[in-house]
């Protein structure tokens, strides 16, 4: 935990927001009828007195990827080609 004073926030604050966070993306990705079975939190960037978290997507099927296309497809993400570089 950060000291009082310190200006920084509180790592269980970091780490509550992340997990805030991860909870919304489930949540809606659950209601576009798609489940990330690995969705989490990443553990090594939980680590330190001032982690900067981050959330581990995780691995998925080939069905569960096609899901996630056209889940976003549907928001109107619809297919994008990179510029060049």
């Amino acid at each position: 935990m950060a000291t009082a004073g310190s200006g920084q926030q509180a790592t269980g604050d970091g780490i509550g927001d992340a997990e805030r966070a991860r909870d919304e993306l489930s949540d809606a990705l659950k209601a576009a009828g798609v489940k990330l079975p690995s969705l989490s939190l990443d553990a090594v960037s939980c680590a330190g007195t001032a982690p900067r978290v981050l959330i581990d997507l995780g691995r998925c099927n080939v069905a569960t990827a096609h899901a996630l296309a056209a889940a976003l497809r549907l928001r109107g993400a619809g297919p994008r080609r990179e510029a060049a570089r």
